[in-house]
């Protein structure tokens, strides 16, 4: 979803460079988002796994690539206490093949894209690059081991990777599972928000454009073996996001309306409460995000009234997940 604003960025901004967009084409992914791209001649779509060596070897002999920017895996938290071991399969075996081809093929830069959720929750003290890894649900804990074995290859090797940790995108092209989309979607189809708990989790949100600029920056200035906090301090709780969503969806500020559309359920069996990130390391670099929430959540909103259907299986995305005890798969991918 973050790839496909990299990736149509690439290409507008980059004409002399080929960008190839490897996918998988897992059920969260849809090519509408690449459409205004894909007919340049500096774009190429190949659909593969990473998970398969011998074909990622053959891939990076055959295109000569010299950048990777690694955003494949699985992301959802919800499933991935149903499916830890799927999840580890995808997000650590996966970057395992990755790098290690990338490594063999001599690559110049190998970015990878992990998430603010391997420092686990805080309510108080703010996370930077060197503070430590405490995951507390087996998606951000794929997320931390994988960065262990990007993070091994500049140690033993000096390879030229660097690792970016972000807050929460949102905007167009995101697979409505996710809180924002999923939310926008019920609502415009006249059903509640599902909030997990209390509702008082709360989240950092970053437009995609401004992420498209943090990669674009880190591609640029970003130092190897250095690891870049991506975040925001714009911080809202779930259940303030739903009342913003309600309020600007069904045109209301009456309390007791807001609390009809909102729906409580039981919460999942962890939940962090905050992620709070210093991003010094990246404003020294010069970027800091510039999109106001109430310019991207209006352009969100927007793009959802018209795309909600990009994905054959969307409707399917706004069922509640069932709640389950952690790691509960036992069978491998």
């Amino acid at each position: 979803y973050s790839a496909s604003h990299v990736v149509v960025s690439l290409v507008k901004n980059y004409p002399n460079y080929l960008i190839i967009n490897l996918d998988k084409l897992d059920y969260c992914a849809s090519l509408k988002n690449l459409e205004t791209v894909s007919e340049k001649e500096n774009y190429k779509f190949i659909q593969g796994d990473i998970c398969e060596p011998d074909f990622i070897k053959q891939l990076f002999e055959a295109e000569k690539i010299d950048i990777v920017l690694h955003f494949a895996a699985r992301t959802h938290v919800d499933l991935s206490f149903w499916h830890a071991l799927e999840f580890t399969y995808v997000n650590v075996y996966g970057t395992n093949v990755l790098v290690a081809a990338a490594h063999e093929a001599n690559v110049e830069k190998f970015i990878y894209v992990s998430t603010d959720e391997v420092y686990g929750g805080s309510t108080d003290e703010e996370f930077d690059e060197s503070s430590p890894k405490r995951p507390t649900n087996p998606y951000a804990s794929s997320k931390a081991a994988a960065e262990c074995f990007v993070q091994s290859y500049w140690e033993r090797y000096q390879f030229p990777v660097v690792i970016t940790r972000s807050s929460n995108v949102y905007g167009p092209h995101q697979y409505p599972e996710k809180v924002i989309p999923k939310f926008i979607s019920l609502l415009q189809q006249n059903r509640k928000c599902c909030i997990h708990g209390s509702g008082l989790q709360r989240r950092n949100f970053l437009y995609a454009a401004d992420v498209v600029e943090a990669f674009l920056t880190v591609l640029k200035e970003g130092k190897p073996g250095e690891i870049y906090n991506i975040g925001t301090n714009f911080e809202m709780s779930i259940s303030q996001l739903a009342k913003e969503l309600i309020h600007l969806i069904k045109k209301t500020s009456s309390e007791s309306e807001m609390e009809y559309w909102m729906d409580y359920v039981k919460d999942r069996p962890t939940n962090d409460l905050r992620y709070p990130m210093n991003s010094e390391k990246m404003h020294n670099l010069g970027w800091s995000p510039k999109v106001p929430w109430k310019e991207g959540i209006k352009k969100t909103i927007e793009w959802y009234k018209e795309n909600f259907h990009n994905w054959k299986n969307s409707e399917e995305a706004l069922e509640p997940f069932p709640v389950t005890e952690p790691f509960a798969q036992l069978s491998g991918p």
